[in-house]
């Protein structure tokens, strides 16, 4: 439900995080031994939209467990650095950089607040910067976090975005057929539901989560006025998880509505530059 903010809601949120690590770890969800065999876990349209990344430098703002940033490294960064809140999930992916022989000048991860990001990385400015989804739905200021993430993106480089339309919390959970919350909403949604995507049945004890719904507008807004330049914004018409009982599993591994349905944006991406000069 829709309520105000706890005052306890970072403390709360990063309890939750912490629990869930090792979860995610053992889960099938995330597979990590086919990781480990060469899984790679990137979206199609994200390397497309990315981009060749051969020899440049990459920052992963809320990196979980680093299977994303590692994947960059897999693809040629010559660089990356993972930060995430969760000093649990930050040790899970140093160990998976270690498994694949990633040493820290190659895959480095640190623990901090995403809005310290600026403080806690080891570099001033890196030609990438990158989100993965689910990660601004944790963040209640979308202009201090564009802030941050604008002020390590290096001269000539650019910010990538990919997350779950916020569209999508607007509609009902069954079907996805009906507007049944208003998409505008300041409040957090609260929820106390325990276990977690990757396995729902998961025995857990930190259950609340607080969450924020931040429409397209808000995030190319945010990063415009922190001084990028919007290069694109792509709206895509599927989703990685099934998030309503009527979406099908495709070959390719995502969640669509059925042929006949009318079609709405499951997912959207955005890049923003800095110029070289």
């Amino acid at each position: 439900m829709y309520s105000p903010t706890p005052e306890d809601w970072f403390e709360g949120n990063r309890a939750r995080w912490d629990e869930r690590v090792p979860i995610h770890a053992a889960s099938a969800f995330y597979d990590l031994d086919s990781f480990r065999a060469g899984k790679d876990p990137l979206r199609d349209f994200e390397r497309a939209e990315v981009g060749d990344v051969t020899g440049r430098s990459l920052l992963h703002l809320q990196c979980h467990i680093g299977l994303d940033t590692l994947s960059w490294a897999r693809h040629g960064a010559a660089h990356v650095v993972g930060l995430d809140f969760s000093e649990p999930a930050v040790e899970t992916a140093r160990s998976l950089a270690a498994d694949l022989g990633l040493t820290p000048d190659r895959a480095a991860f640190v623990a901090a607040d995403v809005h310290d990001a600026a403080e806690a990385v080891p570099d001033s400015a890196y030609d990438i910067v990158y989100t993965g989804g689910g990660a601004l739905c944790w963040l209640p200021d979308l202009d201090r976090w564009a802030e941050t993430a604008a002020s390590l993106v290096a001269l000539g480089g650019f910010l990538y975005v990919a997350e779950f339309h916020p569209f999508t919390d607007s509609l009902d959970d069954e079907t996805g057929t009906r507007v049944v919350h208003d998409y505008f909403v300041r409040d957090p949604w609260v929820d106390t539901t325990p276990g977690t995507y990757a396995d729902l049945d998961a025995p857990t004890v930190h259950n609340r989560s607080v969450e924020w719904v931040h429409p397209v507008g808000e995030v190319v807004t945010a990063v415009a006025k922190a001084g990028l330049r919007v290069e694109f914004l792509h709206e895509h018409d599927a989703t990685l998880f099934p998030r309503y009982g009527t979406l099908q599993r495709h070959d390719d591994g995502y969640y669509r509505f059925p042929a006949e349905r009318p079609r709405v944006p499951l997912m959207y991406s955005l890049k923003a530059s800095r110029p070289a000069s």
